[in-house]
């Protein structure tokens, strides 16, 4: 059985175009058109993020759990929210 996780995931900067995260050792940015849902949060729902498993990321005070693959390449996940950015 594997062992605790024991990196974070952390925004790093937030823009008028998206978010940027840091996971472990990798960079990843959030762009608003993928993820239109991070648009209108505040800074800290968006920074309340937390890291539960290596595959994906959770913010609690949003209820957004997203894979961490579909932050890498969001377009290989066609499926997308109705909420407009």
């Amino acid at each position: 059985m594997p062992g605790a996780l024991i990196s974070k995931a952390e925004v790093t900067n937030v823009s008028k175009h998206g978010i940027w995260l840091l996971v472990g050792d990798e960079e990843l940015f959030l762009s608003f058109v993928d993820f239109p849902w991070f648009k209108s949060a505040t800074i800290d729902q968006v920074c309340e993020v937390e890291h539960p498993s290596e595959s994906h990321l959770y913010w609690p005070s949003l209820d957004i759990d997203l894979a961490i693959e579909s932050i890498r390449d969001p377009s290989a996940f066609p499926l997308k929210s109705s909420v407009r950015a």
